[in-house]
């Protein structure tokens, strides 16, 4: 039985944490206790000081334990007896955990009042919002926001949780850069650049608040009427960020696609995708493998593609009018031109690609499509501005300034989806669904950037069959619920719309089986013909494939 338990792969229940991590704990417990006093009034003095102490001692908390849990560990796999915590396990600490972010999220984003937003004298701030309000003068000269409190937190957790992840994986390069990554984009390109540039805003010079990296259509509403004046109105700058953001969509974005995958955005630059790779990693294994969850991630995340697609292109529309007699590029004319568009892609896709795509993949892909173009006619005969909204649609904290279906459509989205899905279900169940619920279901900027690497990407993981010994060590850690050693018992290339690329897999390989490769599309796709002899005279596949 001894020798049972020291061979074990999987590891032991830990019997306690050291004295090093439970120092961290304890500290990181006082930066979290100085937010809760504030959030329930507590008058602490000097807002700067507190809010420097608390910020500092969750970080080092974070990092200290870190430090006792990893600092002495050796190279190899990383299970650390996950499925024996409470925490990690879904066990009691684990809900507690869900309950309390979810918590955190619904009053964030329906009730920040309760954390003192404008809540003192003359809409000063007080309690949690005013003990940030030092920091966020500092930054952009102005009182902070519940979405400041957000975004400093938010930031915070990557950079103190990326710490951790590196010491975890201080031996795998790959995961260590990538780290580095997020940790940069998020705290310079989504925190500290855009309230900086708020600093710029003058009595007559008003720069719009931009998070550089977010991208439609993760940023849903970049091409909304008020987003579009505001760069406009920010001149030959703002000009210059409309013209970059629609530049990243149809040029940079695939280019980058093409050649490494959707990781070069959702494992390196994506804030969503950092969250879950730093503060999320303890909950990656949780992401179900289940072939019923795979399917309903196929259908959800796709469904909230089309309505994205559907819901810009009907404010797009509404830039534009009907008469013909005074615009020659009407309203109609544009919607006939994307649709036309949608089907000749979707013609060439289905030709030069016939043979990767399955036949439920392509039933899906003819259903999106009779959706999205059913949608596109309904446009055209519907006057979207002339439309009124019926005033119970508005009591549930919705766009009131907006009018139309469209914009009822549009605020329902960024309701449900932008709200509800992605921030309180998305990161509030880490410890109940896995880190990547939001990224597996909901995220269309991981859909369109999964079509693009399931179809015309160089990226894929190949794998060495003869090596894999079925520990089952990659699937377990896969967070976005892949199956991956059933791929690797096959010696077969992993080529999935849904792989982010984060290299998990390979890292927690006791064998070296898996490699993250970039190479030529030919051949990228060929497992089956191989193993099956079919029609593959196998010498000729010998000579002519590439060695890498």
């Amino acid at each position: 039985m001894a020798i049972e338990r020291n061979m074990s792969l999987t590891g032991q229940p830990p019997v306690s944490i050291n004295t090093t991590q439970k120092i961290g704990v304890l500290i990181g417990m006082a930066g979290l206790f100085i937010l809760v006093l504030a959030t329930l009034g507590v008058d602490l003095g000097s807002a700067a000081l507190w809010l420097t102490i608390s910020l500092t001692a969750i970080t080092a908390g974070v990092i200290i334990f870190a430090k006792g849990a990893y600092a002495n560990k050796l190279p190899g796999i990383k299970n650390d007896g996950v499925w024996f915590k409470s925490m990690s396990s879904r066990g009691v600490l684990g809900w507690l955990a869900g309950i309390a972010l979810t918590g955190f999220y619904v009053i964030l984003y329906f009730y920040a009042g309760v954390l003192g937003l404008g809540q003192g004298v003359d809409g000063a701030n007080t309690g949690l919002i005013a003990l940030f309000d030092p920091l966020s003068y500092f930054l952009k000269g102005s009182a902070a926001s519940e979405w400041f409190v957000y975004g400093t937190l938010y930031t915070i957790a990557i950079l103190a949780f990326g710490v951790k992840f590196m010491w975890k994986y201080k031996h795998n390069r790959y995961e260590q850069l990538r780290t580095i990554s997020v940790m940069f984009f998020q705290t310079a390109f989504a925190f500290v650049i855009p309230e900086l540039m708020a600093r710029l805003n003058s009595d007559t010079f008003s720069l719009p608040y931009n998070d550089l990296k977010l991208m439609w259509p993760l940023n849903y509403y970049a091409f909304d009427q008020w987003r579009v004046d505001q760069f406009i109105n920010a001149q030959n700058i703002g000009l210059f960020f409309l013209i970059l953001g629609i530049l990243t969509i149809f040029v940079i974005s695939p280019f980058l696609t093409y050649k490494y995958g959707k990781r070069w955005y959702c494992s390196w630059v994506c804030g969503c995708g950092g969250l879950a790779e730093t503060a999320g990693d303890p909950y990656r294994h949780l992401s179900s493998k289940k072939m019923s969850a795979w399917k309903l991630e196929r259908w959800m995340i796709n469904a909230v593609l089309v309505f994205s697609v559907v819901m810009t292109t009907a404010v797009i529309s509404t830039f534009l009018g009907y008469d013909s007699t005074k615009y020659w590029f009407t309203k109609n004319t544009f919607l006939l031109s994307a649709g036309v568009f949608l089907v000749v892609m979707f013609a060439l896709v289905a030709y030069f690609k016939r043979d990767q795509l399955k036949s439920d993949a392509f039933k899906g892909a003819v259903i999106a499509l009779i959706i999205t173009l059913g949608a596109f006619v309904a446009m055209s005969f519907l006057r979207f501005h002339e439309i009124q909204i019926n005033a119970a649609y508005f009591s549930f904290g919705l766009n009131t300034n907006t009018y139309g279906l469209d914009g009822a459509m549009r605020s329902f989205y960024g309701f449900g989806i932008g709200s509800i899905f992605s921030g309180v279900v998305g990161t509030g169940f880490y410890p109940i669904l896995g880190n990547r619920v939001w990224c597996r279901m909901g995220c269309p900027m991981a859909g369109i950037l999964g079509i693009q690497q399931r179809l015309f990407s160089k990226f894929r993981i190949t794998t060495n069959g003869g090596q894999c010994i079925s520990c089952g060590n990659c699937s377990t850690h896969c967070e976005m619920g892949i199956d991956v050693r059933s791929y690797a018992q096959k010696g077969e290339n992993i080529v999935r719309s849904s792989c982010v690329g984060c290299g998990v897999c390979s890292a927690v390989c006791p064998r070296g089986v898996l490699k993250l490769e970039n190479d030529s599309l030919e051949g990228r796709i060929n497992p089956t013909d191989v193993l099956l002899g079919n029609d593959v005279d196998l010498m000729d596949y010998v000579n002519n494939k590439k060695i890498s």
